[in-house]
């Protein structure tokens, strides 16, 4: 056996000291900088799942009503073509702000495909957030629930058209 320089077994020690160090601090920041258990990373787990037509990913970070929710988009989804599915692969998910409160989080973002801000609600269950959905949020996030302030007026139910020539007729006074 050809004997090696002292120097040599240095290197190699150092050389696997480095590299094992470099590993090590490549772990911590992945593991830190991906904090998975904050409403941005569920929120942009759940958007981009959702715009890409990854149900499964979405699902993961979603309450069991919001689930139900996909399962149903899911259904309607399996009839869309290919090409609008690998189209929307291509969609950004921006996410502006997030605002906790307590065991409730409100995250604001954008779309690359839609620069309208929108919300997006957040709940924390057994120490995870998860995503909580609903239709009212597929809607633009309206509340349908209460009317609205001034309703307007669609028919007056005490006037009739005649079909045959235009002209109104006020039934209250027959």
């Amino acid at each position: 056996m050809i004997p090696l320089p002292s120097n040599f077994k240095k290197r190699a020690y150092m050389k696997k000291l480095l590299l094992s160090l470099t590993a090590v601090l490549a772990f911590s920041i992945g593991m830190t900088s991906c904090n998975s258990d904050s409403p941005k990373a569920s929120a942009d787990k759940f958007l981009t799942g959702l715009m890409h037509y990854d149900y499964e990913a979405a699902k993961s970070v979603s309450t069991e009503e919001t689930k139900k929710m996909i399962d149903l988009m899911a259904q309607f989804s399996a009839m869309m073509p290919d090409s609008i599915k690998q189209a929307a692969k291509k969609t950004k998910v921006d996410i502006k702000d997030t605002k906790e409160e307590g065991e409730k989080a409100t995250v604001t973002y954008t779309t690359s495909d839609d620069p309208q801000e929108k919300k997006l609600n957040l709940v924390k269950e057994n120490g995870k957030w998860l995503v909580q959905y609903s239709k009212m949020d597929s809607m633009g996030g309206e509340d349908m629930s209460s009317p609205p302030a001034e309703e307007p007026i669609l028919f007056d139910s005490t006037a009739t058209t005649s079909p045959a020539d235009g002209t109104t007729v006020d039934t209250a006074q027959q």
